[in-house]
């Protein structure tokens, strides 16, 4: 095993490990130290440049541009809100036409309801009357017809009748007449 020798104490093992850990944290520490003691005195010496006057002139330039853009942003607002109100306006006029012209449309359409009511009821009406008044025509010719008929058919009949009561009348004549000649021929061989 490897030995240290330190100020007269002698280091082995476990112990020499433990002695580098403190050596290498006591150095690491002086290391920060030192940096932050540099870093002070850089910032020391930047305080101590710092022209307080230019600072204050720029912080009045900058506070003179926010207060420019507050009055702009105000100006800003109050546009955006007078343009809210002339919408709202606009809006509220274009619901009082939508609403007209819906008022309007309903009236329309109820109308146009009645319209198409009152023509289905009329052409209904007239259907029935055309219907009525065909029945009506259509039953007279029948009737007509059938009162033509009856009367063609007595007139027939009783022409028939006659024809008939004509040709045994004619008939019975020339019966008549035959047996009026067969008796004179049969009377008198000789005649003829």
């Amino acid at each position: 095993m490897s030995e240290l020798e330190f100020g007269g104490v002698k280091f082995k093992g476990g112990k020499m490990f433990a002695v580098l850990t403190a050596l290498s944290t006591l150095g690491g520490a002086a290391w920060g130290g030192f940096e932050f003691y540099n870093d002070y005195r850089n910032m020391k010496e930047i305080v101590e440049n710092i022209d307080v006057d230019s600072i204050a002139a720029e912080n009045e330039k900058v506070l003179l541009r926010m207060e420019e853009n507050m009055v702009r942003i105000n100006e800003a607002i109050e546009y955006t809100r007078d343009i809210k109100t002339g919408l709202r306006d606009d809006i509220l006029g274009i619901e009082k036409q939508v609403d007209r012209t819906e008022d309007k449309l309903r009236e329309g359409e109820q109308k146009t309801r009645e319209i198409v009511q009152n023509a289905e009821e009329r052409f209904e009406n007239k259907r029935d009357a055309l219907s009525n008044d065909y029945d009506e025509k259509a039953n007279g010719l029948r009737n007509s017809n059938n009162s033509r008929m009856n009367d063609l058919e007595t007139k027939v009949e009783r022409d028939l009748e006659s024809l008939r009561a004509m040709i045994e009348r004619d008939m019975r004549e020339l019966d008549d007449a035959l047996n009026d000649k067969l008796q004179r021929a049969l009377n008198n061989p000789l005649a003829n």
